[in-house]
């Protein structure tokens, strides 16, 4: 049988290049750990360094230092959910969302947990969709908020729920070019034309060939709500953003809303099937509840 401890002198071994090094690295005899890889050899049925010196992994060592580094960081992140999970209602909620459910929609969570709940620690970070929905299903957070349809985007190993829905519209300086051509009549999307485009990921959600052609034009990308609305304050260009996200009043930027087609998109809350949440994370999870769709 294949023993955890044989893939840790392994990696060691491995990583170090050496038995010596490995062994002052793991706190442990030469003797003991050229022992433990004869046991892993001998388990696997060949040999896993091209000579003695292990410095050189064979084709089959190689294929195991992968499969070892795997296991082992499986395995370190099982004993993390078993000490979250012992410390019941205590300890940390790890929450990943996109950077503008941070600006609208977190707040409000966040104050209610933190009043119910002072003695547990909530750990926050921002990225992207792709980034949040991969690290759920790795189990490197409890639970993610991403900006688009989970039947677009959720893996397989992730449950996901609607939690807010609002139109998507062009955010532009209120005294800009963009505003100017525009006074007095309804916006569409082909009004993209008047300013440069500042892409974002949302901008994918809008289905209409004047979006695609501005993003093939544009030079300048940003993924934060942020970074978005310093760069339109700053007259650098026009992007697309939610209604929500200008949440705050700002007497520099407008939000206009397209008519042709109306675009929408929807923050979810997800979190991985296979994981049990703590009793705290549970908890967070449920103040997450869907909000009333703005029109």
């Amino acid at each position: 049988m294949i023993k955890l401890e044989m893939l840790r002198v392994f990696l060691a071994v491995a990583d170090e290049g050496a038995l010596a090094l490995a062994a002052q690295k793991l706190g442990r005899t030469p003797s003991a750990l050229s022992m433990a890889l004869s046991q892993l050899e001998a388990q696997v049925g060949a040999r896993l360094f091209e000579t003695d010196r292990k410095n050189r992994l064979t084709p089959l060592g190689r294929l195991v230092l992968e499969e070892a580094r795997r296991a082992t960081n499986s395995y370190t992140r099982s004993l993390d959910a078993i000490a979250r999970h012992a410390r019941s209602l205590a300890g940390t909620v790890r929450v990943m969302a996109v950077p503008s459910a941070t600006i609208t929609l977190l707040p409000r969570a966040v104050l209610a947990f933190s009043q119910a709940r002072p003695d547990v620690r909530l750990d926050i970070r921002d990225s992207d969709t792709a980034s949040v929905i991969a690290q759920v299903a790795m189990g490197e957070v409890d639970i993610g908020i991403i900006s688009q349809s989970p039947r677009a985007n959720a893996a397989p190993s992730v449950e996901a729920e609607v939690i807010l829905s609002d139109p998507l519209g062009i955010v532009a300086r209120h005294d800009g070019r963009f505003a100017q051509m525009t006074k007095g009549r309804g916006v569409g999307w082909q009004d993209l034309i008047h300013e440069p485009l500042i892409a974002n990921p949302l901008c994918d959600l809008v289905d209409h060939p004047s979006v695609t052609e501005g993003l093939q034009d544009c030079r300048i990308e940003a993924r934060n709500t942020t970074a978005l609305l310093a760069f339109v304050r700053a007259g650098i260009g026009i992007t697309i953003l939610p209604q929500t996200a200008m949440a705050e009043a700002d007497p520099a930027l407008h939000f206009f809303a397209s008519n042709d087609p109306h675009s929408r998109r929807e923050l979810c809350k997800i979190r991985n099937r296979a994981a049990h949440l703590s009793p705290v994370a549970q908890s967070f999870w449920d103040l997450l509840a869907p909000l009333a769709s703005s029109p």
